[in-house]
């Protein structure tokens, strides 16, 4: 089992609060689902990476033969197997990347949404995220982007975490986020912005 980060500290204190919070942007996530959707296979194993409170897991996995959401915090991981219990080929887990505590695979697809400025070390996030998925296979995200000139949001971010109400964050721009996916081994062959302001991109990369 994973040691506690402090990034999974933060989201095991909140989870439970998080879970009862009504979506910020129903339309922006059922717009990534259905593109999510377009992608993917009924035979497919898939593999999430910060799956949360599940939604997106319990959305998805009926479509393919096996969906393992994991998550970092193992509060999060509780929701999402109480949540989905009767859901078919959802296989809850706690592990995260970095520390070897990911299923091997390897996946036809891995997806990461909402977590990618979130992570201490990307690039090895996403070096183990290839390594991980098949041949041709697709890394899908969406990522909150919050660099550049919204970095002016910085001082309003730094007095939430001081007072332990958000967690550390990277503020990437779109440009720096694509540019360490494609560094990582990937070819970006579709992109979208979900909500367009402040951006949360959405990308769609195939393992070279």
């Amino acid at each position: 089992m994973p040691r506690e980060t402090a990034q999974a500290a933060f989201w095991n204190r909140v989870a439970r609060g998080y879970a009862a919070m009504p979506m910020r942007n129903p339309e922006a996530w059922e717009e990534t689902l259905a593109r999510v959707t377009a992608q993917l296979s009924p035979g497919d194993h898939v593999l999430e990476l910060g799956c949360g409170t599940g939604s997106t897991a319990l959305r998805l996995a009926p479509r393919v033969a096996a969906y393992t959401a994991t998550d970092d915090a193992a509060e999060m991981v509780a929701l999402t197997t109480a949540r989905g219990a009767d859901t078919h080929g959802l296989h809850p887990l706690h592990a995260r990347p970095g520390d070897g505590s990911l299923p091997p695979g390897p996946f036809d697809a891995v997806l990461a949404f909402n977590l990618l400025h979130l992570l201490p070390d990307l690039p090895a996030a996403l070096a183990e995220a290839h390594a991980l998925l098949k041949p041709g296979g697709l890394l899908i995200t969406k990522t909150p982007c919050l660099g550049g000139r919204y970095r002016v949001l910085w001082p309003l971010v730094a007095a939430l975490r001081l007072f332990g109400k958000a967690p550390p964050l990277r503020f990437l721009t779109p440009r720096t986020l694509e540019g360490a996916i494609t560094a990582a081994g990937f070819t970006i062959e579709a992109r979208a912005d979900l909500p367009r302001r402040p951006p949360s991109r959405f990308l769609v990369a195939r393992r070279s």
